[in-house]
């Protein structure tokens, strides 16, 4: 297929087989010509420059250089950026957007391992798992009685994104019977009751819960949204999960509410990330702190590939993309 466009690969080295295994790669060499140079450290050499200047198509990663004006004007066939990870909003300058390139992301499939792991730790959160497992570390096995279970928990969602709705819409149906209260000032009444949720103002969401699981975005009006004022607000005993962004949180704050023992805390995010060795968090029996591993890892990555290749198999097709990413998306998104 003499006609079939060129794509060049931006993304570290070390993720391309990962995220493109043999068979995905085989799929995307169907339908584009595999530029042979992988952009692996930016876009200033001349062999990249000259990757741009054939280059219909990128397909990018974790690693990309960004995408500005002057890789566009050595650019001039591109006609879209496919994301193969999640957010677009640290590599591709609005600038891509005002030349008319269509941008896609594949956030889609990064979200559902994100709520997998959400789902595991408000399970873990309703049983109290952190303190039982402290307390049997001392010797002291909780008899039937004392132990906790989860059924008629209230949980917070702070953020109906795509993960806040996804971690919504499984939690809905579950037998425990769960009262899932919602934050989000750009949900309507109206869409709330098709989420099936309470929608509610944050600092009452808050004092309701005895789960808050943070999906909200990391933008300048939501930087320490939840500060020492609004973790005062938390009930005593009651979780805090966040595999969102770690800036969304006051972290001075929270190590002094968790190290009372008031509050658990399930952190895949944190700020500043990581945390540096010797950190209160990590020392906190009733605080689990994973390092940002609810994402896409290992096995899962090629879920990222996958969605990618369908991306550019519809647009070779002239198709409408499923990821794409408008620039008004840019002042909401991750």
């Amino acid at each position: 297929m003499a006609d079939r466009p060129t794509a060049v690969l931006a993304m570290r080295a070390d993720v391309v087989d990962a995220v493109l295994p043999a068979d995905l790669r085989a799929r995307l060499e169907n339908c584009v010509r595999l530029h042979p140079d992988l952009l692996t450290s930016g876009f200033g050499t001349p062999a990249a420059r000259a990757a741009l200047g054939a280059a219909d198509l990128l397909i990018t990663g974790w690693g990309c250089s960004p995408i500005d004006a002057d890789v566009l004007a050595a650019a001039p066939r591109l006609g879209a950026v496919v994301h193969a990870a999640g957010t677009v909003k640290h590599h591709v300058h609005p600038a891509v957007w005002q030349r008319g390139i269509t941008v896609s992301s594949a956030a889609d499939a990064n979200a559902g391992p994100v709520i997998e792991f959400t789902l595991a730790t408000i399970v873990l959160a309703a049983r109290r798992t952190l303190g039982t497992a402290a307390q049997y570390a001392r010797g002291d096995v909780p008899g039937f009685g004392e132990r906790q279970g989860g059924d008629g928990a209230t949980i917070g969602v702070i953020g109906a994104s795509r993960i806040g709705r996804g971690v919504i819409a499984r939690l809905a149906p579950a037998p425990a019977g769960y009262r899932i209260l919602l934050a989000d000032p750009y949900v309507s009444p109206a869409t709330a009751a098709e989420l099936g949720v309470q929608l509610m103002e944050l600092d009452d969401l808050c004092r309701a819960s005895d789960i808050v699981t943070v999906h909200a975005p990391d933008l300048p009006e939501t930087h320490q949204l939840l500060d020492a004022r609004r973790l005062a607000l938390l009930r005593d005993g009651s979780t805090l999960i966040n595999t969102a962004r770690g800036r969304l949180i006051d972290t001075d704050a929270l190590v002094r509410e968790c190290a009372t023992g008031r509050l658990d805390a399930y952190l895949d995010v944190s700020e500043p990330e990581p945390l540096p060795h010797g950190h209160p968090l990590l020392g906190l029996p009733n605080v689990l702190v994973t390092p940002h591993i609810a994402g896409c890892q290992g096995s899962e990555i090629r879920r990222l590939g996958a969605y990618a290749v369908d991306e550019v198999e519809r647009w070779t097709r002239g198709g409408r993309l499923l990821g794409e990413v408008s620039a008004a998306d840019l002042a909401r998104i991750a």
